[in-house]
């Protein structure tokens, strides 16, 4: 199989940025898609050319590293897929393939298709941790979970920060995945003494960080490959309006924790 490809090559996040046509051939309808850019590389390289810059790890769809943007959808054509997951018999001999990286402020570009997410990893650190006391472990039935609790804690946990969310939303909001990273935590009993504090932290962080507003348009939903629910986001909004009226008496306020 052939394929014509059209590159988005970036030196760094100051750097304007182009396409660049190449070709992939003889490719394999059993490879990878990320094996069909291997391929790739090693005639740019054989060329005397520089390879595509992408970020990848774990080549199993659960790291979240490999994402990029093909024919204007991220992750590409197959739903609840990464790209590393993605496999070349999901297109045709002779197609044509424009690839690029996740496009959002919040996530300046590294180089050709790698950006920077640490944004994301800011607003998990800002609350995504629960309060447990030292010592040794506690029985694993010492608390009791409902079912339907754990079910959709386990829904949203299932996020693997991949930004594909962020870069399907048309205002490259983060609100999806702040959501599960919120929710995983706060619909368990271990997660309820930071509750409050959690979610306006975390929403905090995330407005800082410069991701745009959600506005209900429900593509980061279609685009996230783990099939997280915007639900979520609802649960979010309602915990934040909780959060913000218990605000007084929460300790510290909001933007000092932001800024540090």
């Amino acid at each position: 199989m052939n394929l014509s490809l059209k590159v988005w090559r970036q030196g760094n996040a100051q750097d304007p940025g182009h396409f660049e046509a190449c070709e992939a051939t003889n490719i394999s309808h059993e490879m990878s898609f990320l094996e069909m850019l291997d391929v790739v590389n090693e005639g740019l390289i054989l060329s005397g050319k520089d390879p595509i810059v992408f970020e990848h790890d774990c080549r199993e769809g659960i790291c979240g590293s490999c994402g990029f943007v093909i024919n204007g959808r991220p992750h590409g054509a197959w739903q609840g897929t990464t790209v590393c997951q993605l496999h070349m018999r999901a297109f045709k001999d002779g197609d044509h393939l424009i690839i690029e990286p996740w496009r959002a402020a919040a996530f300046p570009v590294v180089k050709d298709l790698m950006v920077d997410r640490s944004a994301l990893d800011r607003i998990i650190q800002a609350g995504g941790f629960i309060d447990a006391p030292t010592g040794s472990a506690s029985d694993a039935n010492a608390i009791l979970v409902p079912k339907e609790k754990s079910e959709l804690a386990f829904d949203a946990a299932a996020c693997i920060g991949c930004g594909a969310c962020v870069a399907a939303c048309p205002n490259a909001a983060a609100m999806l995945f702040t959501a599960a990273k919120i929710s995983h935590l706060g619909l368990l009993p271990q997660g309820q003494p930071r509750r409050s504090r959690r979610v306006l932290d975390m929403v905090g962080r995330m407005d800082a960080e410069g991701f745009g507003g959600c506005t209900n348009h429900g593509e980061c939903e279609a685009a996230c490959p783990k099939r997280i629910r915007m639900h979520f986001i609802a649960g979010m909004n309602r915990d934040l309006l909780t959060a913000s009226l218990w605000r007084p008496r929460l300790e510290g306020p909001l933007h000092t924790l932001v800024e540090a």
